[in-house]
């Protein structure tokens, strides 16, 4: 995948098979249309002939509701840029991320369609999401796509709802199973456990003190979304154990399967830490099994599943006997068939 930071250095394509949207998680709702999107630039009848169709995917970043709305505080993403390009890597040709500012989001639906899809691109079909509007005030919308695709040349494709498992799957739906610290849903609507990315850093050491030393998490992004407080199952990858794959290919496939296969299991718990009377929110992540020193590295973990709320204990040795119980739960959720996936 080729991936341009803004439309100038893109050169046009041939036969451009495109899709735009800021593709919060890349969830299944995204997939499908993603899938589509490849089907047509492999089958096009320009291939046929010679020429090569490619599949193009236009994202904005920052997201577009933290530009317009940065009033709305509490707005906070599924993926960060970097995620959404690892997750996107394996799927497509090229990959545009526009800037989105305030001067773009002033950009009529009809320039978008000439100046960009059309001039810099070369649009030859586009496919996009049901219910899917872009341009100015989301003034464009698939009747108005149908209309400019007959002047400029270009074919259009919707993938309708009923396609997408019969439901409306949205991001904000998947934020909001995270928010209540279902994970288990969230998975299904993303097709893969929903993880956070940050470095490890300095904590107080209560883990250690208990037996249960944990690595402490500061996000690479302030708007990532962090789910309820509470102690979650989790697949953890570091930096080292990344790199035990045995070769290019498996990394690959690792990523666009998100297996995991090299993943190590823990348990991690988000929150106040009420028994010890804790103020700030915190990240911890108890990996098993492991004695590594990775201060200072970045570890991506997953969530599988949640095990409990985040509760207060009358003093610390009832919170070590109630980690024990968490691990061994959390070990008996992940030898389950559908544990750990």
């Amino acid at each position: 995948m080729k991936i341009y930071s803004g439309i100038e250095n893109f050169v046009k394509l041939p036969h451009a098979v495109v899709t735009s949207g800021t593709f919060d998680g890349v969830h299944i709702g995204h997939q499908k249309v993603l899938t589509r999107l490849n089907e047509i630039a492999k089958t096009c009848p320009e291939q046929r002939e010679g020429t090569k169709g490619e599949s193009v995917v236009i994202t904005f970043w920052p997201h577009p509701r933290l530009v317009l709305f940065p009033e709305e505080k509490d707005l906070k993403l599924l993926s960060t840029l970097e995620e959404k390009q690892r997750i996107l890597q394996n799927d497509i040709d090229h990959l545009i991320i526009i800037n989105f500012s305030k001067k773009f989001a002033q950009l009529s639906s009809e320039d978008f369609i000439r100046d960009i899809l059309v001039e810099k691109i070369g649009t030859k079909k586009l496919v996009i999401g049901y219910n899917h509007r872009f341009g100015k005030n989301r003034e464009g919308d698939f009747e108005h796509l149908k209309a400019n695709a007959a002047v400029y040349g270009f074919e259009i494709e919707e993938i309708p709802r009923q396609v997408i498992d019969n439901i409306a799957i949205s991001s904000t739906k998947i934020r909001k199973a995270l928010l209540a610290g279902d994970v288990k849903t969230a998975r299904h609507y993303l097709n893969r456990p929903y993880s956070i990315t940050g470095k490890v850093v300095r904590g107080d050491h209560l883990g250690r003190k208990l037996g249960f030393p944990t690595a402490n998490i500061q996000l690479d992004e302030v708007t990532k979304l962090i789910p309820a407080d509470g102690v979650y199952a989790v697949r953890v990858e570091t930096q080292k154990n990344a790199q035990n794959a045995k070769s290019i290919e498996q990394r690959v496939e690792r990523h666009a399967l998100y297996a995991m296969r090299y993943a190590l299991s823990g348990m991690m718990n988000i929150g106040h830490k009420p028994t010890v009377s804790g103020v700030n929110k915190t990240l911890e992540v108890n990996i098993f099994d492991f004695n590594n020193n990775i201060y200072g590295e970045q570890i991506t973990i997953s969530f599988i599943e949640r095990i409990r709320e985040e509760r207060k204990f009358s003093d610390v040795s009832k919170l070590k006997e109630q980690l024990v119980k968490d691990k061994a739960e959390v070990l008996k959720r992940m030898a389950s068939p559908t544990g750990g996936a």
